[in-house]
């Protein structure tokens, strides 16, 4: 295991989204693209969601179930283009026993956006 220094860690943004929207990717068999409330506003104070792309459509055929569902999020990364669209965070999940991703989720509700400390 390679160990990152605390100062390094402190510099992700890590919070906790509401997913609002989730599409397939078209001709792709994995990709979903998502749309996040994190309770952030546009210019006009409009809340602003947040496009992340996330190779989950295989394990969440019926990927409408994920709508509502509060999930964390890294936020900070540097945005990439997958299949021409843009990805704006990284969502966060774990490897569950069967191999399915297993989401990091709030043990009770918390505020969307609310950050990990």
């Amino acid at each position: 295991m390679e160990y990152v220094k605390y100062e390094d860690f402190k510099k992700m943004d890590i919070r906790l989204g509401t997913i609002k929207e989730v599409i397939p990717v078209p001709e792709t068999d994995k990709l979903l693209c998502f749309q996040i409330d994190f309770n952030e506003v546009d210019e006009e104070g409009k809340i602003k969601l947040r496009q992340i792309i996330s190779g989950l459509h295989e394990y969440y055929p019926d990927y409408e179930t994920l709508i509502g569902k509060q999930v964390l999020y890294i936020l900070n990364l540097e945005p990439r283009t997958i299949k021409g669209y843009e990805s704006n965070g990284m969502l966060m999940a774990v490897d569950g026993i069967d191999g399915r991703p297993v989401f990091l989720v709030s043990e009770q509700p918390a505020g969307v956006g609310s950050k990990v400390r």
